[in-house]
């Protein structure tokens, strides 16, 4: 796994639709109907480049394009790919809306010795991405990522949500979050990530990378923040 695709990208010209989410390179383009989202369905899939985890979500309103369902699966191919992808959008009358991009992942956290991610993989029906997660093969439910328990932590497991947001969002639902009742509990990554509970505590981590600033840890850099 390298970060070459996604930085590229991120430093990139003409993808200013796109987001780099946990799951890679993602974009919403707003329509009127399910009809229009199903007709730029089509003429996207005639876009060339692209590859097996594509992924087109059409709803009444929009259609959700992610190119690799993970950021490390980013090449540099695939700006070309998004271009055009941006290009038939408007070619269509679709309004790309970055503030419309996110993604939601399940974070599983367990002592080394304990952590059960066939379990996961058999009960959700979900399929291998990596040795430490999976993913929904239907594209409807949030990637369950396996993460690793501080040892020094009391706890022998724990289970929390990652919330994958464009740099240009993550304060204003940071902001929205609060404001309905939640508490900062670690901002000590800021702005990369936040973590934050509810008033039950349970815990929820708003990350604004990779799509901005890098997490300030390096052990922090394989999809989330250590809760």
């Amino acid at each position: 796994m390298s970060e070459d695709g996604w930085l590229a990208f991120l430093s990139g010209d003409g993808v200013d639709d796109w987001a780099i989410l946990h799951g890679g390179p993602t974009a919403v383009f707003k329509v009127a109907s399910l009809g229009d989202a199903a007709r730029l369905a089509a003429a996207v899939a005639e876009v060339p480049g692209l590859g097996p985890r594509t992924l087109l979500t059409a709803t009444s309103d929009r259609l959700t394009v992610k190119l690799t369902r993970e950021m490390w699966g980013t090449e540099r191919d695939h700006l070309d790919v998004a271009r055009a992808i941006s290009a038939v959008a408007r070619e269509q009358g679709a309004v790309a809306d970055r503030n419309a991009v996110q993604e939601v992942q399940v974070a599983i956290a367990a002592k080394p010795a304990v952590i059960d991610l066939p379990f996961w993989r058999a009960v959700l029906g979900y399929a291998p991405l990596h040795e430490d997660n999976c993913i929904d093969p239907l594209g409807q439910g949030s990637t369950v990522w396996m993460q690793d328990l501080d040892p020094s932590k009391s706890l022998r497991h724990a289970m929390h949500i990652d919330v994958s947001l464009g740099r240009d969002q993550i304060e204003a639902r940071l902001a929205q979050a609060v404001a309905a009742g939640g508490r900062i509990v670690d901002d000590s990554e800021a702005p990369s990530a936040w973590i934050l509970a509810d008033q039950s505590g349970n815990k929820v981590c708003l990350a604004a990378w990779p799509d901005g600033a890098r997490p300030a840890t390096a052990a922090n850099a394989d999809a989330g923040v250590q809760i």
